[in-house]
C-alpha cells in the first residue's frame, strides 16, 4: 500500500431528494451493526477497530516469538540479519497499531485501495521512525494491512459481538475464507494495477525471476495462507497439543516450503531459494513437529539458513497473517469450498 495519510470522509452527504445521509465512518463510530449471536449488544465501532488492530499486533508479536524459525529474527537471535533484532521488531509492531486501527476503520467505510495505500505509507513511515530506518514489517503492512481492512469491512456489515474478542482459535465471528475472499473481490484489480516500488528488493526479484510475489498472493485472496498456512497450523496443533510455539514453528516451515518467497530469491538467488524450499519440505515430509527430535532438526535448519544468509521474510509475514486469520475466521475444515 502507498501514498500519504489522508483524512477519512466525514462531511455530510445528500440523497437524491436532498435528505442528509450520515457518513459511513461516523455511523460506524457509534456502533457496529447487529450484535452477537447470543443477543448481546453490538460493540462500539471504535472498540472493534482497536481490537482488530491489537489482534494484528499480537500476530506480529507471536511471529517474533516463534523459534526455531529458519534464518529469521526471534527472541533467541537475529537470524541472518545484522541490522535488526527482537527489540527492533517490537518497536516496529507497537508503532503500527494505530495505523492498523485506521485501516480497519477505512475497511468499514468501504474506502478504495488508493486510500488504503495512503494509510499504508503512513504506517511505513512510522515503522522506519521507530526502527531508525530499518524495514522490519513492510510486507506485513501490505498483506496483514489488507486483512485488517477486510476485518473492518466485515465487522461493519455485522453482526459483531460486544467486547470484540479475543476469540478462540478457529472460532472467530467470520466464515471460513471470508477475509481473503473480501480482499480478492474488493481490491484484486487495484492491487495488480497499483504502483510498483522499483527500488524494493521484492519488486526487483519479481521482475528478475518472473514470480507473482506478495501482490499476486494478495490479489488472489491469499491462497497460500488458506491452503498451506492454516492447514499446517492446525495439523501442528494436533501433533503437539497445547504447544502453540511448536504449532507456529511447524506452520512457518510449511510456508517456507509452499510459498514463492521473493525474499529468498533476493538474498539467495535460485540456488538459495531452491535449497530453502526443499529443506523445509523435507522437514514437513518427515513428520514436521510430530517428530520426536523436531526442535533439534528445526534448529539445524535455522543454522543452515543463517550460514547461507537466507531469510524467508515472506513466510514470516504470512505466518503472522495466518495467525490473524485463525483468530477471526471459523474453522476452515467445515467450509473448504469457500476458500480461495
Amino acid at each position: 500500500m502507498g501514498g500519504g495519510p489522508a483524512p477519512l470522509p466525514s462531511c455530510p452527504r445528500r440523497s437524491s431528494n436532498g435528505a442528509r445521509v450520515p457518513s459511513p465512518v461516523l455511523a460506524r463510530d457509534a456502533h457496529i451493526s447487529g450484535g452477537g449471536a447470543d443477543g448481546s449488544a453490538p460493540a462500539p465501532a471504535g472498540a472493534v477497530f482497536r481490537s482488530i488492530a491489537a489482534a494484528a499486533v499480537e500476530a506480529l508479536r507471536l511471529e517474533l516469538e516463534t523459534y526455531p524459525k529458519p534464518g529469521l529474527v526471534s527472541l533467541v537471535d537475529s537470524g541472518s540479519h545484522d541490522d535488526m533484532d527482537a527489540a527492533t521488531f517490537r518497536a516496529s509492531a507497537a508503532a503500527l497499531e494505530p495505523h492498523f486501527a485506521e485501516l480497519a476503520r477505512a475497511g468499514a467505510a468501504g474506502l478504495e485501495m488508493a486510500r488504503l495505500r495512503r494509510i499504508g505509507l503512513a504506517a511505513e513511515a512510522a515503522m522506519r521512525g521507530a526502527t531508525g530506518g530499518v524495514n522490519t514489517h513492510r510486507g506485513a503492512i501490505f498483506g496483514l494491512g489488507l486483512l485488517v481492512s477486510a476485518a473492518g469491512a466485515l465487522a461493519g456489515a455485522g453482526p459483531f459481538p460486544a467486547g470484540a474478542g479475543p476469540f478462540p482459535a478457529g472460532a472467530g465471528p467470520f466464515p471460513a475464507g471470508a477475509l481473503g475472499a473480501h480482499v480478492r473481490a474488493r481490491h484484486a484489480r487495484a492491487i495488480l494495477d497499483g504502483p510498483v516500488p522499483l527500488d524494493a528488493p521484492g519488486a526487483r526479484a519479481r521482475r528478475a525471476y518472473r514470480v507473482g510475489g506478495a501482490p499476486a498472493e494478495a490479489a488472489a485472496g491469499f491462497p497460500t495462507l488458506y491452503r498451506v498456512g492454516l492447514p499446517a497450523l492446525r495439523l501442528a496443533r494436533r501433533l503437539r497439543p497445547g504447544d502453540e510455539a511448536a504449532a507456529r514453528a511447524g506452520c512457518c516451515l510449511a510456508l517456507v516450503a509452499g510459498l514463492e518467497d521473493t525474499n529468498l530469491l533476493h538474498r539467495g538467488g535460485l540456488d538459495g531459494y531452491r535449497f530453502a524450499r526443499a529443506a523445509a519440505a523435507a522437514f514437513c515430509a518427515d513428520g514436521g513437529v510430530g517428530q520426536a527430535d523436531w526442535f533439534a532438526r528445526a534448529q539445524d535448519l535455522h543454522r543452515a539458513f543463517v550460514a547461507r544468509r537466507l531469510s524467508p521474510g515472506g513466510a514470516a509475514d504470512l505466518l503472522a497473517m495466518t495467525l490473524f486469520v485463525d483468530r477471526f475466521e471459523a474453522g476452515f475444515e467445515t467450509r473448504r469450498g469457500a476458500l480461495p
